[in-house]
């Protein structure tokens, strides 16, 4: 057992304590986080079970702490061990974002830009200013990312992308982000350009909820707002739903049915403008808020991100 001290580093800067510490030992971390077993974790790393406990028992006396406690079928972080684990994370994150701009750069390229954004950020805020980046910076390596906020927002904290234009949700403190509105926009109803609601001659929410709804999926900000309006309604019916998170695959079936979703305006248009899809005469009351550019508040951004951010704010205002 590791004989802890009793203020670890209480006379240290942190970068003194910092220098007691291996990059094995934030490996260990991530890998004992993600096999929650130190024999499994020390063989993924190639080393013994005894090396990979001495290196945990280090740790745990630079620090003072126990990070990990034993369970029946392996081992389970503490609350110490757990805020290590993800600083762990984050520095596994942000070395592989440098090992790919460095790749980047190696292969010609100036950089690599990683950005998520949530599908109604697309055609008013993503297209435009990634066209015009791209020709700007033409040797810079683009990737993009397109879900709901809730999975864009784990995937910036867990440094997987540079930025995102979305929203945060209630489960995601707005301490840990920073947060500029970028697009505000009301929310519509979609149908095939077909369907047969263009009949009629008035509509109401209370006469869709008879019709098959494609939604996202439970979580996802844009679902809860259209559950919280049918209440607000009075709408107690059940809705026939069939759910997804994926624009194409939305797009796809609202063609070849007679569903109806809810996405934002501008992205409504897009497909109004492409001949696919119509929007339906009847007044959605949901009340978003702005789409957002959010970026980890602890995290700087690389030279590509902050000159994609350079060139976004302009194209929203």
């Amino acid at each position: 057992m590791p004989t802890y001290m009793t203020q670890p580093g209480s006379d240290l800067p942190p970068w003194r304590l910092l220098l007691r510490l291996r990059t094995r030992q934030w490996v260990l971390l991530a890998l004992l986080d993600q096999h929650r077993h130190l024999g499994r974790a020390a063989a993924a790393m190639n080393i013994s079970q005894p090396a990979a406990t001495k290196l945990l028992q280090q740790l745990e006396e630079t620090f003072a702490v126990p990070l990990f406690t034993r369970v029946a079928r392996g081992m389970t972080p503490t609350p110490y061990g757990e805020a290590l684990v993800r600083h762990a994370r984050w520095v596994l994150t942000d070395f592989g974002a440098v090992c790919e701009e460095v790749e980047a750069l190696r292969s010609g390229l100036s950089g690599a830009l990683r950005v998520g954004s949530v599908p109604g950020a697309v055609p008013e805020l993503l297209a435009p200013t990634l066209v015009a980046y791209q020709k700007k910076h033409e040797r810079v390596a683009v990737s993009v990312v397109v879900d709901t906020s809730d999975v864009m927002l784990r995937q910036l904290a867990r440094g997987e992308v540079d930025l995102m234009l979305g929203r945060l949700t209630e489960d995601h403190s707005a301490e840990a982000f920073d947060c500029v509105p970028l697009l505000g926009e009301p929310q519509v109803v979609v149908v095939r350009k077909a369907h047969p609601l263009f009949k009629r001659k008035s509509l109401t929410l209370r006469e869709l909820v008879d019709w098959p709804w494609l939604l996202q999926p439970p979580g996802s900000p844009q679902r809860g707002r259209f559950e919280a309006a049918l209440r607000e309604a009075g709408i107690q019916q059940r809705l026939r739903i069939t759910e997804t998170a994926s624009p194409i695959a939305m797009t796809a079936l609202l063609e070849h049915s007679d569903m109806a979703a809810v996405m934002p305006a501008s992205q409504a248009a897009h497909y109004a403008r492409l001949g696919v899809l119509r929007v339906l005469p009847v007044k959605l009351p949901i009340r978003v808020p702005p789409i957002y550019l959010i970026t980890r508040r602890a995290h700087s951004l690389s030279p590509a991100a902050a000159e994609f951010v350079a060139l976004l704010r302009p194209a929203a205002a």
